[in-house]
């Protein structure tokens, strides 16, 4: 069986091991988190088949892509950000809503996320952006400014439904132009001119009757709301521990985390499912620890953390900045997405409807994941072999200086 699979599964086989786990872990998890689904369904199988489907789908999706050179990907991304910027403006015409968002668009009959596409095609054409830098550091300021367009292109339309997003593509992109080793003069000027509108937009707001503001802003007092009441949230008792509308994700999927301890209820056995209001999407690290306890939670955090760590060995064995910066972005977003699900279920962050990667249900964002795993894998592959080509090349080159040095000694005993 290990043959078959080392056979068939090329790249980093602990990136392969990250994968196939945290898929375990989501079918595990989401068979326990879908309960108030399948009371709903007329097949109370369907939600769990659905998103077992959407995993077995985009596990065939990674295992495919992982066979595309880079090179491909590179050209493909300037694609997708063409298509990814109709769709995102499409959105804003034809979206459907959901929890008071509009992020979706149905095509064909097929519902999904533009900004999923939009993610990875701005991270790979950043990653390639940079490399141009690295190779051409005169081009410094051309390059930068492109940057910055690209992703200002981006996150304009993202911006007034999914300002979580937005903040996740900025953090990712500033952390590759850090990495890439980006002026710091042009670092310092671009991440305090955010900075300064993210404080002037704050207050704006905080100032602006809601009557007054563009419908197109008026998620914004959503957000507001949000930082608020996680900044100053109620110290009296009496108040603070008292479950409505506003505060239910958060105070269910706190009682969720109290009940866990150590080892969990075991997985079935979560009562806050019932209760937890997306419990399978935005606050499924809750259950998770919930049923699997501190023990579990830890487990899966390791996963991405060992992801990021393990891409981080490969980035520096790599020969071009532009593979480097590909899989150190991609795997960056992996993780500070998972990194903000996990501070929001814990009550360290405002709540942001970011699901948890691999694990939360929802079509879009899992398939999109297997392709940023697909792409890492690929880039390990070839790796790996341009190392056994090399590694061939020397060999074969060794043997022709052995031979040779054996017909010499044989010419010179001939002689004497």
């Amino acid at each position: 069986m290990i043959p078959l699979l080392k056979k068939y599964l090329k790249g980093d086989p602990i990136l392969w091991f990250v994968f196939i786990a945290l898929c375990v872990v989501s079918a595990v998890e989401m068979y326990s988190a879908t309960s108030t689904l399948a009371y709903k369904a007329a097949n109370h199988t369907a939600p769990m088949l659905h998103h077992v489907g959407f995993l077995a789908l985009g596990a065939l999706m990674a295992f495919l892509i992982h066979f595309i050179p880079y090179k491909y990907i590179r050209i493909l991304a300037y694609l997708g950000l063409i298509i990814s910027v109709v769709l995102l403006i499409l959105v804003l015409f034809m979206g459907e809503s959901e929890n008071d968002a509009t992020r979706w668009l149905q095509i064909f009959g097929i519902r999904f996320q533009p900004s999923e596409i939009a993610k990875i095609s701005v991270v790979i054409v950043t990653a390639d952006m940079i490399s141009r830098i690295r190779k051409e550091a005169d081009n410094e300021k051309t390059y930068f400014r492109n940057i910055i367009l690209i992703v200002g292109i981006i996150c304009l339309p993202i911006f007034p439904e999914n300002f979580s997003t937005v903040c996740l593509i900025l953090a990712v992109v500033l952390c590759m132009m850090y990495i890439g080793q980006v002026s710091w003069k042009r670092l310092l000027t671009l991440v305090g001119s955010l900075a300064v509108v993210a404080v002037m937009g704050y207050f704006i707001v905080k100032n602006t009757p809601r009557e007054n503001m563009p419908e197109v802003f008026d998620r914004s007092y959503t957000w507001i709301e949000r930082i608020d009441r996680f900044l100053y949230e109620e110290e009296d008792p009496a108040t603070k521990y008292v479950i409505n509308d506003k505060n239910r994700q958060v105070q269910h999927g706190r009682i969720a985390i109290a009940r866990g301890g150590i080892f969990g209820v075991f997985p079935g056995n979560s009562i806050q499912r019932d209760y937890l209001p997306q419990a399978y999407a935005d606050f499924i690290f809750a259950i998770i620890v919930e049923e699997m306890g501190l023990v579990g939670g830890i487990f899966v955090i390791l996963l991405y953390l060992v992801l990021l760590f393990r891409v981080g060995r490969i980035a520096t064995k790599s020969k071009t900045p532009f593979t480097a910066l590909l899989v150190i972005g991609l795997a960056l977003t992996i993780v500070l997405q998972a990194l903000m699900s996990t501070s929001v279920a814990a009550s360290l962050a405002p709540v942001t409807g970011q699901p948890l990667p691999l694990i939360s249900r929802g079509g879009t964002s899992i398939l999109v994941t297997c392709i940023y795993f697909g792409i890492i894998l690929g880039v390990t592959r070839q790796m790996r072999d341009e190392e056994e080509a090399e590694k061939i090349g020397e060999m074969a080159v060794e043997d022709a200086e052995d031979s040779d040095d054996k017909q010499l000694s044989t010419v010179g005993i001939d002689d004497i």
